[in-house]
């Protein structure tokens, strides 16, 4: 060999031989911990309801904890959708939403029970445009439309790999609360039951997530029948946890709704085990920053002059979703010609309309479900039995009538046992008489209530319904409406 060949052998050999000194070094040193102990940022929201215009700030914190942050992930407990006609109403129905989310990379969503509003077949288009899984193990699409979704899925954070497991809430009929027509062929377990049949998860990867829409009375259940799971980030019930509730040694944490809020969940994960976790709300009123490329979208997606159209005058404040309910029905009365008329506080999704122009945006955004008007035949004492079953469902005040008030009469225990009803001149309901009633399809699908006739569809929304009133009466004041009432 040459003296310069042999040379450069020389030198690449103790070069070598010092690289691989330091690389034992290392390993025998530092770097032990730095493998046992990771951090592990989970960003969350839940309960979006199409609400799109904080999603540059969503992406600008992302972004950021990103570049400081090894392994970062973004999480959503569900409803992504209705709530906003500028996704619901799109051409592509609820594409902005799917979009948007893409762009600022969710990692999964559990299957929240108003991703049903756009029916079986447009669930399925939305879920081939998502770049994220959406995820239930509670479902079982038997001879349905929808696909099957999976039932958890694997976040990978280097050499840990954390599973999370989707649950979705299910009503007294015995699917989740959107209407029973959009379920044909799809099945639903109780999922805090489902998910014993998933514990194997916290075995074989020594930690376990639950993302979940059960509200947080369900997450609470669930973390005091499985202490298996490390953290619940939760949906449904529109909680706005300012620091976690610890159930049973499980953190759960839910963000409000409408995307006013983000949640930062950070895990330290040492040995595969999570041993701490600590938990952050962050209002988006308090981020000012935001991504460009994300609100152009946003303003490409807003720029619709058609549901900027007046279709009515509020002469005061619309102040409360009694009052809001009120004109809901009393378009019901007056458009479908009936005696009285039901509408469920569930189903009125503004909490205020102000003074001044009310515009088709509004009407849709109250009432955005697409919910047929259906009328019954109904004497007295079946309309009891709807306004009693009403209030028992979650022990509270519910429905929201037209021409006539009720008295809600509750015992000790909170149940409801009676009712006191009056038309609006204050004359008792007769019990045995039989009066016209107009309602929701949502109402009439999911609510129990004594009634022999099986009601008229009308084949008119009740978003649709209101407009056409608004075009009769062109004003409305509601200003201190009240027609229900409770008696303990």
């Amino acid at each position: 060999m040459k003296p310069r060949n042999l040379f450069l052998a020389l030198a690449v050999l103790l070069l070598s031989s010092a690289v691989n000194l330091n690389m034992a070094q290392t390993m025998d040193m530092a770097p032990t911990s730095v493998e046992r102990t990771k951090e592990v940022v989970i960003i969350h929201t839940n309960d979006m309801h199409s609400k799109i215009d904080n999603f540059g700030k969503l992406a600008y914190l992302a972004d950021s904890l990103r570049k400081t942050h090894k392994y970062v992930f973004l999480l959503s407990a569900g409803d992504n959708f209705t709530g906003n006609p500028i996704v619901d109403m799109y051409p592509d129905k609820g594409f902005p939403m799917i979009d948007l989310m893409n762009m600022v990379h969710f990692d999964a969503t559990v299957i929240g029970n108003h991703e049903f509003d756009m029916g079986q077949e447009l669930q399925n288009k939305s879920r081939k445009q998502a770049e994220f899984p959406f995820i239930c193990c509670n479902l079982e699409s038997k001879s349905g439309v929808l696909e099957q979704p999976k039932p958890f899925v694997l976040l990978e954070a280097g050499s840990v790999t954390i599973p999370v497991l989707g649950i979705i809430q299910i009503g007294d009929n015995g699917f989740p609360d959107s209407h029973p027509s959009r379920m044909d062929g799809l099945e639903f377990t109780d999922g805090i039951a489902k998910a014993s049949s998933f514990l194997w998860l916290k075995q074989q990867y020594g930690m376990l997530i639950g993302l979940t829409h059960l509200g947080v009375v369900g997450d609470e259940a669930l973390a005091k029948a499985y202490p298996e799971f490390d953290l619940i980030i939760g949906g449904h019930s529109h909680t706005t946890l300012s620091k976690p509730m610890i159930v049973n040694g499980v953190t759960i944490v839910q963000t409000g709704s409408n995307m006013k809020n983000v949640g930062i969940t950070t895990l330290k994960i040492e040995d595969g085990k999570v041993v701490d976790c600590k938990y952050d709300l962050v209002a988006f009123s308090s981020i000012h920053k935001s991504v460009p490329d994300v609100d152009e979208a946003i303003g490409k997606y807003n720029k619709n002059e058609e549901l900027q159209r007046v279709v009515g005058i509020a002469e005061s404040d619309f102040s409360t979703q009694e009052e809001l309910g009120c004109m809901m029905t009393d378009a019901i009365t007056a458009r479908m010609k009936v005696d009285f008329a039901f509408q469920n506080k569930g189903g009125i999704r503004l909490s205020s309309i102000p003074k001044g122009d009310i515009k088709l945006m509004d009407i849709f955004q109250l009432d955005p479900f697409g919910n047929q008007v259906v009328t019954y035949k109904l004497t007295g004492l079946e309309i009891k039995s709807l306004i009693v079953n009403s209030y028992n469902r979650q022990k509270e005040l519910d429905l929201i009538p037209s021409g006539m008030t009720y008295t809600a009469m509750v015992d000790n225990t909170g149940k409801c046992t009676d009712a006191l009803m009056n038309d609006l001149k204050g004359n008792p309901i007769e019990m045995e008489k039989t009066y016209s009633v107009g309602a929701n399809s949502y109402i009439s699908a999911s609510y129990k209530f004594e009634h022999r006739d099986g009601g008229t569809t009308s084949y008119n929304t009740s978003a649709q319904t209101l407009l056409d009133y608004l075009t009769e009466v062109k004003a409305v004041n509601y200003s201190g409406t009240k027609r229900v009432f409770e008696k303990k």
